[in-house]
């Protein structure tokens, strides 16, 4: 079986976990995932806003504007399930274990909570555009 490599969003996952494991020990695997959520549907917003911008220049008419929030709601539960799924007990302990082996990464707990906010202003620009 080839072995995984662990992905970006693994890496800050376990960082924001990591942060708060030693001040809220009962909560840091909650606000982690909620974290690497957050994160992923704000990527999502951005290039949802970005191809939207695009079609409409293209004059392509695909989906009304009501259908796609549907489904960018739709796509937000199901990251968070998947996410949820993912970064069970089991997951995360591998993840330990990985990061264990390597050296550790100190990022800066507002740079990574600024990091998701950014690109939720970087969607609100493109959304102004169009």
């Amino acid at each position: 079986m080839p072995k995984k490599e662990m992905t970006t969003f693994d890496a800050l996952f376990y960082h924001v976990f990591q942060h708060y494991k030693n001040r809220k020990s009962k909560k840091a695997n909650s606000i982690a995932v909620f974290y690497i959520t957050f994160l992923q549907c704000s990527l999502l917003l951005v290039l949802g806003v970005f191809f939207a911008g695009f079609f409409k220049s293209m004059h392509v008419d695909t989906m009304s504007a009501g259908k796609v929030w549907t489904l960018f709601a739709l796509a937000v539960v199901f990251i968070h399930f998947k996410n949820w799924m993912k970064y069970g007990g089991r997951k995360r302990k591998v993840l330990n274990a990985k990061m264990l082996k390597n050296k550790k990464l100190n990022y800066s707990i507002w740079l990574l909570w600024l990091l998701p906010l950014g690109i939720l202003g970087l969607a609100f620009v493109l959304l102004q555009a169009v």
